[in-house]
C-alpha cells in the first residue's frame, strides 16, 4: 500500500463547441458545419433538410441577379392598441429590428426570374415569427396591386406563425384586404402562385397563402391552421401520421407540387412560361 493517495483529478474547464459554428440539423440529428449549410442553399447537405431562409437570401436565390429592386422598405409598425404585457409591443419590435435589419417581417418589390418581370413578397421568419401585422399585410397588398396594375404575375413566398397579437383586430383585417387585392389580381387573368415554406400556419395560412392559382411547399415544411396540441385536444382524436406536412397535404389536395428548394426557380420559371404571361 502507498503512503500518499492516488491525487483525484478535477477541472473546472468544460469542453464545448465554439457557438455559431455547428448546427444539430433537426432532420437527421447530425452535427454540420455552419459553412457546409450556408454553401449548400441552407439545405443539410447529409438529409436534405430544408432549413429556413432569410427574405433577402430567398430573393437572392429565385431572382435574376441584380433584378431586385424593393419597394414600401420604408414602412414600420406602430402601437396603436398600446399593447402591454411581459414587454410592450414598441421594445419588441426594436429588439427585432435590431436583430434582423428589417422594418418589419416580409420583403417585397419587383424583379425578374430568367429575365420575366415579377412582383414579389418574401416572409422573414426572424422577425417576430413572421406573424402578419398592418405593415405586412399593407406591404404584400401593395405588391399585389403593383403586380396587377403591371399586368405580371405575384409570387408571395410564405412563413408564418399567424396572425400578430398585439394589433389585435387590425392585425385580422389584413386576410380579407389582401385576399381582396387577389380577387382583382385574378379576375385580370393574371396568375398569383404561392410558395410556402415552414412553417406556414394560422392566419397566413387562412388567407392569402392558401388561395395561389398553383400553391407550391418545399419538402417537409408544416402547413396548417392550429398547431397539432390544439387540435388534439379540441378533437380528442388521434391525428394522422405525418399530419401537417406538405407531404400530407399534396396527399390531400392542399398543396399541388412539392418543390426541392434547388429546382425553385427552374419551376417558377416553368410555370410563367406555361401560364403564358405576355411581357
Amino acid at each position: 500500500m502507498g503512503i500518499f493517495s492516488k491525487p483525484v483529478f478535477t477541472s473546472n474547464k468544460k469542453r464545448e463547441l465554439p457557438a455559431g459554428l455547428w448546427t444539430k440539423c433537426p432532420g437527421c440529428e447530425e452535427i454540420v458545419h455552419n459553412l457546409e449549410i450556408e454553401r449548400n442553399d441552407s439545405i443539410c447537405p447529409k438529409c436534405e433538410h430544408h432549413f429556413t431562409l432569410t427574405a433577402h437570401a430567398r430573393i437572392a436565390l429565385l431572382l435574376d441577379e441584380g433584378s431586385f429592386e424593393e419597394h414600401d422598405a420604408n414602412l414600420t409598425s406602430v402601437d396603436t392598441l398600446k399593447f402591454t404585457g411581459m414587454a410592450s409591443y414598441t421594445d419588441r419590435l426594436k429588439k427585432y429590428q435590431k436583430a434582423t435589419k428589417m422594418n418589419d417581417a416580409v420583403v417585397t418589390g419587383l424583379g425578374a426570374i430568367d429575365g420575366k418581370k415579377v412582383s414579389i413578397a418574401v416572409m422573414d421568419f426572424r422577425f417576430l415569427a413572421a406573424t402578419m401585422g398592418s405593415v405586412v399585410g399593407e406591404k404584400i397588398t401593395r405588391a399585389i396591386e403593383r403586380a396587377t396594375a403591371q399586368k405580371i404575375p405575384i409570387i408571395i413566398v410564405s412563413a408564418s406563425g399567424g396572425a400578430r397579437m398585439y394589433e389585435g383586430m387590425f392585425s385580422l383585417m389584413q386576410m380579407a384586404k389582401t385576399c381582396g387585392a387577389l380577387a382583382y389580381h385574378a379576375a385580370a387573368k393574371l396568375p398569383y402562385i404561392s410558395v410556402l415554406t415552414n412553417p406556414t400556419t394560422a392566419g397566413v395560412m387562412a388567407s392569402y397563402a392558401s388561395v395561389g392559382d398553383i400553391i407550391m411547399a418545399e419538402p417537409n415544411c408544416m402547413i396548417g391552421f392550429a398547431g397539432p396540441r390544439v387540435i388534439r385536444e379540441t378533437t380528442h382524436q388521434e391525428l394522422p401520421k405525418g399530419f401537417q406536412t406538405a407531404e400530407f397535404c399534396l396527399d390531400h389536395g392542399l398543396v399541388d407540387m412539392i418543390v426541392h428548394r434547388k429546382k425553385m426557380k427552374e419551376m417558377l420559371t416553368g410555370l410563367i412560361d406555361y401560364l403564358g404571361v405576355k411581357q
